[in-house]
């Protein structure tokens, strides 16, 4: 089968040189690659689920903007 990718300019002259020093196609090279991550990703362990501990309230208090690390970080230390 016949596909189209998009490599960096940097990645695609590596590429070709390590194709060409194992003497082998540039498409040999991609797919040998390919079926190697493919084959990582099956073997690697499976990432365990965390569930987070969930409260009820009242939502945020006004003012808290939780793009602001700084603010919350002022709102966290200010005493209760």
């Amino acid at each position: 089968m016949r596909t189209t990718i998009s490599l960096d300019e940097t990645l695609l002259k590596q590429a070709r040189q390590v194709a060409l020093d194992r003497g082998i196609s540039l498409n040999q090279l991609v797919v040998t690659a390919l079926r190697l991550e493919l084959y990582r990703a099956a073997e690697a362990p499976r990432k365990k689920k965390i569930t987070l501990p969930t409260f009820r309230g009242r939502g945020l208090r006004p003012g808290v903007d939780l793009d602001d690390s700084a603010s919350l970080e002022d709102i966290m230390n200010e005493a209760p």
